[in-house]
């Protein structure tokens, strides 16, 4: 299928566009921009726009890559990476509501939704099947794990675990169950997890180490659960908590 550039919108010299791209009325697409197939860019979204790091040199050659499938929608911004040569990345399939703002250098997985005025900071990276709640802020460097839910409203400074659900300022409120039920996790891995759970959020201490000797133990087989319990071993900013130590809600 062709691809369609509506009037009134700009693709500056040094785009590229896959097939069946729709570049929608009064929307740009900036130089650097990589888009993959089937990309909908809506009116008034910027796709590859200037860092705005105060340290940013706008003559380093840089982009934005979006991948296949992915819609922006209206007044979306997406700035470029910082780093000679890198892109800020969006991955496929994904859906960025009007609004939001993905900064420069973040990298954003595959079949994540990101609702209406969700601002993400610089360097934030996010991971596949996440979903972040309407007006949700992100902190610069922090990392979303895999198949969790940042709820509408909420403010995250700290690292988001895989497959939980967080509200307020960075609190764990339980699994994301529902999510994990429609990405097909079977009822012995969502056990497994809910185990490896309650053994981080529900034991007094330091919340890495606790994660570390879990793992160590050995009880844990399934993937999900060592996805888990893995991502503990990382990061540089810490991690959302229990609304109150050994308690975090009625989705666990």
């Amino acid at each position: 299928m062709p691809t369609v550039i509506h009037p009134t919108a700009i693709i500056e010299k040094g785009a590229q566009l896959g097939a069946d791209c729709q570049i929608h009325p009064y929307a740009i697409v900036k130089k650097g921009a990589l888009l993959g197939d089937r990309v909908a860019v809506h009116p008034f979204s910027v796709v590859g726009g200037d860092s705005q790091d105060l340290k940013f040199d706008a003559a380093v050659p840089s982009g934005v890559r979006i991948g296949a499938g992915t819609t922006i929608r209206e007044s979306v911004t997406i700035n470029r990476s910082t780093v000679e040569g890198s892109c800020t990345e969006v991955g496929s399939d994904c859906l960025l509501m009007a609004c939001c703002h993905v900064a420069h250098d973040c990298v954003v997985g595959n079949r994540v939704v990101i609702a209406n005025a969700v601002l993400l900071a610089g360097h934030v990276h996010v991971d596949d099947n996440a979903i972040l709640g309407g007006c949700a802020l992100l902190h610069q460097f922090i990392r979303v794990g895999r198949g969790s839910m940042v709820g509408g409203g909420s403010r995250s400074t700290l690292d988001v675990p895989p497959f939980v659900m967080t509200s307020e300022r960075d609190e764990v409120i339980g699994l994301n169950l529902i999510g994990l039920r429609r990405q097909g996790y079977s009822a012995e891995a969502i056990r497994e997890l809910k185990d490896a759970f309650r053994a981080v959020y529900f034991t007094a201490g330091n919340i890495r180490e606790i994660a570390a000797a879990t793992l160590a133990s050995g009880r844990f087989k399934d993937p999900a659960a060592r996805l888990f319990l893995e991502f503990f071993e990382g990061g540089t900013r810490g991690f959302t908590r229990a609304r109150r130590q050994g308690e975090a809600g009625g989705e666990a």
